[in-house]
């Protein structure tokens, strides 16, 4: 429900009580009149953009921050509108100059009220600021509000207007992890974009696997909207044993958004079909991840797994906002500043298997990891291959190709057509048992 945030200050002859409407999550500072600027400045957790300028009030002293559950339109002539992408718990902040406020709350757009615009929930295009001060705030508070270990993992989520639902606990076969932009579900196969910038060199990954966790969970292609679960086999959850010296899966493991592993195509090199999943990416960066992140990830290199006879290619990739970003640009540079990730990667996918009776995995290209070129073809072929599917040119067999925001797909919905989802519960992991923090020691698996 939009929700009416009240910013009162006292009127002047100049200033008049200005209203913010934030239905749904962003950080919002107005600057003094000392400031060198009248526009408002909106925080998000990567980056600071402008709106249109706007008085700015004389001072915050004393300002009243009230809530108001009515959504209609504001007494004001007009409203401008800027796009904000950071959903925490509400507080006040003070910055910029001496006495400035700002508020954080949930939401997804933030409506600035003023004496003459466009209409109401018209976007307003928005501008970077060259403010390192700006960018130090934005940094600041978009990590300072999170619980321990998560807390940069959880920051990097806050530039998505993504969020998750949770339903039931995990470690149960009810468990669910929906995913809503702007509190509208949507599928994280299909309407989360593959390329998280125009120039298509910074991609986004859904996590599926926290690092160091066992629990096999994966994007559900067959159910509505493709919620995150735990895979079962034989009526019993799914997890990954933990071969010596591993424990659980070594990387935040996931999936690229927008890609599928056609298993009606051969690859001429591999000479073995898809898998009939979403493409696979390890994240290598030195943050735990969390089920349903949305990581912005640069590809490094690929390997391609044998995985009982079909091709399971395995992107190599690191956070762009990872300390060693910057050094990590293709797959030799993993090797000089990771020495050892990438024949530990190749050791893992090859025994992991073991411990449930299963032969070793084979590898195409005697496990070489290819370089990030070759990696880039993979991604586009597979991205291919989806856009296939989701425009029906080729038989979903079984997938649930439901989406809200694929113009040319025949499975486009809108957001009434769907039934509700269930309610966000975000329950405590249920027990899981001990058996599977057991270490599995197999022969040859160091060489």
């Amino acid at each position: 429900m939009q929700k009416i945030l009240q910013r009162r200050v006292q009127p002047t002859k100049k200033y008049q009580p200005q209203t913010l409407s934030l239905p749904a999550g962003g950080l919002v500072i107005y600057p003094t009149r000392r400031a060198s600027h009248a526009a408002p400045i909106c925080l998000t957790a990567g980056s600071c953009s402008t709106v249109a300028p706007l008085p700015a009030p004389p001072s915050t002293a004393g300002a009243h921050f009230s809530h108001n559950p009515s959504s209609g339109s504001t007494k004001s002539a007009y409203t401008d509108t800027a796009t904000v992408t950071a959903p925490c718990s509400a507080r006040k902040f003070h910055s910029f100059h001496t006495q400035p406020a700002a508020v954080l709350l949930s939401s997804s757009r933030v409506l600035f009220s003023s004496s003459s615009s466009p209409s109401v929930g018209t976007p307003t295009p928005v501008a970077n600021i060259a403010s390192q001060r700006s960018a130090q705030l934005a940094r600041h508070f978009s990590s300072s509000h999170s619980p321990s270990h998560n807390t940069n993992a959880q920051a990097s989520a806050m530039a998505s207007p993504y969020s998750v639902r949770k339903v039931a606990a995990p470690n149960t076969l009810e468990h669910r992890v929906y995913f809503e932009k702007d509190g509208v579900p949507v599928s994280p196969f299909h309407d989360i974009p593959l390329y998280a910038n125009p120039e298509r060199t910074i991609l986004n990954m859904i996590v599926e696997i926290p690092r160091w966790t066992n629990a096999k969970l994966e994007i559900s292609k067959d159910e509505l909207l493709n919620p995150i679960k735990q895979d079962v086999k034989k009526g019993k959850l799914r997890f990954v044993r933990n071969c010596f010296p591993h424990k659980g899966y070594l990387w935040n493991y996931g999936a690229f958004p927008q890609t599928w592993e056609d298993p009606n195509s051969v690859h001429q090199e591999t000479k073995a079909k898809g898998d009939n999943d979403p493409l696979d990416v390890c994240e290598i960066g030195e943050l735990v991840g969390y089920t349903g992140q949305i990581k912005q990830v640069k590809v490094l290199g690929v390997m391609a797994l044998l995985d009982e006879g079909e091709t399971d290619w395995k992107v190599i990739v690191v956070d762009v906002k990872d300390p060693l970003a910057a050094k990590l640009n293709d797959v030799e540079d993993v090797e000089r500043h990771l020495p050892g990730l990438l024949r530990a990667t190749n050791e893992w996918f090859r025994i992991y298997k073991i411990p449930d009776g299963k032969p070793e995995n084979q590898f195409a290209f005697t496990g070489e990891c290819k370089n990030k070129e070759y990696a880039m073809d993979v991604i586009h072929e597979c991205a291919e291959a989806w856009e296939k599917l989701i425009t029906g040119k080729t038989q979903p067999g079984g997938i649930s190709t439901t989406n809200l925001t694929v113009a040319h797909s025949p499975s486009r919905v809108t957001p009434d057509q769907l039934p509700p989802l269930p309610p966000n519960e975000n329950l405590a992991p249920e027990p899981i048992d001990s058996s599977i923090d057991k270490w599995f020691f197999i022969s040859g698996a160091a060489s």
